[in-house]
């Protein structure tokens, strides 16, 4: 089986801190985010530029974006709505569009309203001149994308062929002007995704557009299918692709006008980070400093996040095996010896009169033993 290349983009600072409390501080921010850049992530988006108003946990972002520490080679970005916010963005030399040029329609015209009061309409009407801007910089290839695109709270399931008809309107103009479509995005805010259904979608573009190298995702987790779906992509997809998947650490994100509120979720970048390594998809990214940045994120939004990995640990092996003898575990702070050490774990209920042997677990030993004499 070969796979694509995956390039995970952390959305915790964005997606995230967009629906928790407003009451989290600079300095709070700015020691998650710089965990983060520590880790191996090579794209972090690390907030938004929008009306603090609205969206007043963004209030401070000015701030953020002076003060913390940039990691050669992680590439940061912001998210901006308007001119601006594109402006300010700019300022602190954070783009905001990264990649290729990109025209966008929301499956759903209720959510696109709530959203971003605009239409659906409004959104095809703007496709020309997105086109001709691309022109102008001279662009020779680009992404079509739909949002919502797999359902909607207000509207229900979305077809195949919705989102093909609104695909194809872009590619048009896209081929029109003479710039080839080599990427495609979808996005779901309101967690309709389902593997079968993502799978097949995909099968269906790049049958259609077999010349599409770059698949983008950004699946929410509002009913727990996000990862599988993620994991349907990769067998859909090969080593002529390019998966670019949306993550946040701890699986936190969710938007106000999609009705979830924090439950809207997104795939904890250290379970997708887990899964992806156990496959033989080598991110870049170090695991056990992602779990270390999951704890902290916790510490920062001030409850229990909801990945996986950071709360049963990765799949121990060589010298990371588990002690034979150790007690009874039955709570989550004793799970977290695999990071904290035994002491967690100390004074629980133990059974084992004598320490436990084991001639199977003696001979993994001898066998890591002889490993490392070679």
């Amino acid at each position: 089986m070969s796979y694509p290349k995956v390039t995970i983009v952390e959305e915790g600072m964005r997606e995230g801190m967009q629906i928790e409390s407003e009451t989290i501080g600079v300095e709070a921010k700015i020691e998650l985010l710089d965990a983060l850049s520590r880790t191996g992530l090579s794209r972090i988006v690390m907030g938004s530029f929008v009306s603090p108003k609205w969206t007043p946990q963004m209030a401070q972002i000015d701030e953020v974006a002076k003060r913390f520490t940039r990691v050669p080679g992680v590439q940061y970005t912001a998210l901006a709505l308007n001119e601006k916010g594109r402006e300010r963005a700019a300022e602190h030399d954070l783009a905001t569009r990264v990649g290729l040029p990109r025209s966008l329609v929301h499956v759903c015209d209720v959510f696109v309203r709530r959203n971003a009061n605009r239409s659906q309409q409004d959104e095809i009407d703007a496709i020309p001149a997105t086109v001709r801007r691309a022109v102008d910089a001279g662009a020779t290839e680009a992404m079509i994308a739909v949002n919502a695109a797999w359902g909607s709270n207000w509207l229900g399931e979305f077809s195949d062929e919705q989102r093909m008809e609104l695909l194809q309107r872009q590619h048009d103009a896209w081929t029109e002007a003479g710039i080839a479509v080599t990427g495609i995005s979808f996005g779901d805010p309101m967690g309709w995704n389902v593997p079968h259904k993502v799978a097949g979608q995909l099968r269906a573009a790049l049958e259609r557009w077999p010349e599409i190298r770059t698949v983008h995702l950004h699946l929410h987790d509002a009913r727990g299918t996000a990862l599988t779906s993620a994991y349907a992509a990769l067998e859909v997809l090969d080593d002529r692709h390019e998966l670019i998947l949306d993550t946040a650490i701890g699986g936190m994100g969710g938007c106000p006008y999609c009705g979830h509120g924090r439950m809207t979720r997104m795939i904890p970048t250290e379970d997708a980070v887990d899964m992806l390594h156990e496959m033989g998809i080598e991110t870049g990214v170090d695991l056990d400093k992602l779990i270390e940045a999951a704890a902290l994120a916790e510490e920062v939004v001030g409850h229990e996040l909801w990945g996986h990995v950071s709360k049963a640990g990765p799949r121990p092996r060589g010298e990371r095996l588990y002690a034979m003898d150790m007690p009874f575990i039955e709570t989550a702070e004793q799970a977290q010896h695999f990071r904290k050490g035994p002491q967690v774990y100390a004074g629980a209920r133990s059974p084992w009169r004598e320490p436990i042997t084991s001639p199977a677990r003696d001979a993994v030993e001898r066998s890591l033993q002889e490993g490392t004499t070679r």
